[in-house]
């Protein structure tokens, strides 16, 4: 291994000082100088004189009887004439003070080396923190706060309440800690407007990498601890109900979820970007185009009950069914007398029901056809309130790839919240999708042969029922 000596930016004075220096150690031992530094002592005319004057200096130092006392003072790099006036010793800088979480000083060696002036601020910039404080107080009307968070007060209170034991930190000796409450405010006032850093760290007073740390902390928060609460697959008593409450809708008996996938837009990832790219989306843009995918299941009211997330965007819905969660539980057979309503990107199997896509449809056939694209609707519609709620999915999204999932999560799990405890939407924040559906042909789906029975025998009934409502009857 080599040892090299650190590269000093005057690496020839500095070591013509230390050379200097031990020369006067040789000289006090053997009286000899080496014909090296002998050389540089007699480069410069007078040195001589001045090296004696520095030395008889030295040995008057050191018939001084100096006697024991505790100096309070700081080492100080001696001048030219390494003067030693009791004057100019500098007394020792005082500690710290605090207050505030700002770490002040105030020093009489400020003024000497900075120029003069009022104290010195450490580890902390001011930045104003009046508008978060607005928002915070009791003052701050309720709809304005829903306006900016998307949810009200007191659901806003009681997120802070689930997520207090996993983002509280402690204070330290340097600053106070962030509290609870702001924290999770960077966090929803990030992901519902989708606005720079640079602007949410001026409204909340905080530096732009501490935001960025404080969305990504709450949003692994919010799936840690509240995504086993708010997303789940029902048991057994709930799914009776949503079963009734499907039936009422579409009259398609034991319809138990719609499922739906929508895209998220990113930044063309440097591994793999062959996989992300978005053949749609590029044609729509005219640009190269890069996503993401989450796909969900939702019950009637539009709450997810399943949601895979991460797969890339060019795989097909069908594909992304197939590799999730919920699809394997299917086939293990642990999910019985249970239907999905799915668009027609989806393949019609015993559990997914599809619409019809063939041409020349009969007058049964679009009449379900219509009920399914109502159970859809559904699905559709809780997408719509997912990217109208949280802006930050509407765009190219700048979240490195490896922690998109987690805030696309917190996305889902914040929407859920704010369906179940009835948070309506402004009518502006209203948000078209425009997902793009690849159909897949009937044949090329491997549709199941009793599937296909089950779908012809609902389409049946629903016509001779009453049910269907479409104009060719």
């Amino acid at each position: 291994m080599e040892i090299t000596s650190i590269p000093f930016p005057n690496q020839e004075d500095y070591s013509y000082f230390y050379s200097f220096f031990q020369d006067l150690d040789n000289n006090n031992i053997s009286g000899d100088i080496p014909t090296s530094k002998r050389r540089k002592l007699d480069g410069a005319a007078g040195e001589d004189s001045s090296l004696k004057e520095i030395l008889n200096t030295f040995s008057f130092l050191d018939d001084q009887d100096i006697p024991s006392s505790n100096f309070d003072f700081d080492f100080k790099i001696p001048s030219s004439n390494f003067a030693m006036d009791s004057e100019e010793r500098v007394r020792k800088t005082p500690p710290p003070k605090f207050d505030g979480g700002v770490a002040a000083v105030d020093e009489a060696s400020s003024s000497q080396h900075h120029g003069g002036g009022g104290p010195r601020r450490l580890w902390v910039k001011e930045r104003s923190k009046a508008l978060w404080e607005h928002y915070n107080s009791d003052e701050c009307p309720d709809e304005e706060f829903k306006k900016v968070f998307r949810m009200s007060k007191a659901t806003f209170n009681m997120i802070c309440d689930e997520l207090d034991s996993a983002v509280t930190k402690k204070d330290t000796m340097l600053r106070l800690a962030i509290p609870v409450r702001q924290r999770v405010a960077v966090c929803l006032y990030r992901l519902a407007t989708g606005d720079p850093l640079r602007t949410v760290s001026s409204l909340f007073g905080l530096g732009i990498s501490t935001c960025h740390k404080l969305v990504l902390e709450v949003c692994a928060a919010i799936r840690t601890v509240l995504m086993p609460k708010f997303i789940q697959w029902p048991d057994k008593g709930r799914l009776e109900q949503i079963k009734t409450e499907f039936g009422s809708i579409s009259g398609i008996p034991n319809v138990s979820g719609s499922i739906y996938t929508t895209h998220i837009s990113i930044i063309a990832p440097k591994t793999s970007p062959a996989a992300y790219f978005n053949k749609k989306h590029t044609e729509r843009n005219q640009k190269p185009s890069y996503s993401t995918t989450v796909q969900g299941v939702v019950d009637s009211r539009g709450v997810f009950t399943d949601v895979s997330i991460g797969y890339p965007g060019s795989m097909s819905d069908d594909k992304i069914w197939e590799k999730s969660a919920l699809s394997q539980r299917f086939n293990m057979g642990q999910l019985k007398n249970i239907s999905i309503v799915g668009g027609s990107g989806y393949p019609l199997l015993d559990w997914l029901l599809v619409p019809y896509t063939h041409q020349n449809k009969t007058w049964s056939q679009h009449s379900f056809n219509e009920k399914i694209g109502e159970v859809q609707m559904i699905a559709k519609d809780a997408f719509m309130r997912l990217k109208g709620r949280w802006a930050c999915l509407q765009k190219r999204t700048e979240v490195k790839l490896q922690d998109l999932p987690v805030v696309l999560g917190a996305c889902c799990v914040l929407h859920n919240i704010c369906e179940i405890n009835n948070e309506t939407m402004d009518e502006d924040l209203k948000f078209d999708l425009f997902d793009d559906e690849i159909v897949v042909g009937e044949n090329a789906r491997g549709t199941s042969v009793n599937a296909a029975q089950v779908r012809d025998s609902i389409a049946h009934n629903l016509l001779h029922h009453s049910h269907g409502s479409t104009g060719f009857r």
